[in-house]
């Protein structure tokens, strides 16, 4: 098992390494196998970026992440702007039902709210307001709609964890009332509890996650 300090050396590198990340403003502790990424970034969609190299790195337990968006010093974008740039882009993207989601934005922060089939749609509107510039933070309000759980949702969450190469499906348990669905097992790395996660978010029906799962 890697100790905290041989941790923090791998974050470090791997923020160096991605050319999308500002590193040099970016200060990385480790505590317990915890990950505390502080400092600056120059937009959201970096510190999503700076969030992602952190799990990608192996023996990352958890992360607080106190990143704060800092912009070059140009003229702030309006809210009004801001707003009208992101209700544009949910409009272009494809995996977006636009006309079910709400945008309000205030000093730069973001509030999605409205309700979606599917959480990959949740998700792609948090990813697309990500991308404008001006956004310092998201709050994502959007509520997955109800609809009838597929009686063999347990069977379709394990299928798709056994299709991947780097997932273990005998060391996942999954657990289900109604649309809740309860992960549970240990896993050797956080990319095999990401690809268990992705499963049940896949399967028809599911409206919350409990992630149990323990990186061994």
């Amino acid at each position: 098992m890697k100790t905290d300090s041989q941790l923090q050396h791998d974050v470090m590198a791997e923020l160096e390494w991605d050319p999308s990340i500002h590193h040099t403003d970016i200060g990385v502790a480790v505590t317990g196998g915890v990950v505390t990424l502080s400092g600056f970034v120059r937009s959201y969609a970096e510190k999503m970026e700076a969030e992602k190299a952190v799990h990608r790195v192996a023996g990352t337990r958890a992360i607080a992440e106190e990143l704060k968006v800092r912009y070059p010093a140009d003229a702030k974008t309006s809210d009004t702007e801001i707003a009208k740039r992101i209700v544009d882009v949910l409009a272009w993207d494809a995996l977006v039902p636009s006309d079910r989601i709400s945008v309000k934005v205030e000093q730069g922060y973001v509030t999605l709210t409205g309700m979606v089939d599917w959480f990959y749609q949740k998700e792609a509107a948090r990813r697309a307001a990500g991308r404008i510039t001006g956004v310092v933070g998201i709050s994502n309000l959007i509520t997955l709609r109800q609809v009838p759980v597929a009686s063999d949702i347990k069977a379709r969450i394990m299928a798709a964890i056994s299709r991947s190469a780097t997932a273990d499906a005998a060391s996942v348990t999954v657990l289900t009332d109604g649309g809740k669905v309860t992960l549970g097992g240990r896993v050797k790395a956080w990319t095999e509890r990401q690809i268990a996660e992705r499963a049940a978010w896949a399967a028809p029906g599911v409206t919350s996650i409990e992630d149990n799962i323990i990186i061994a």
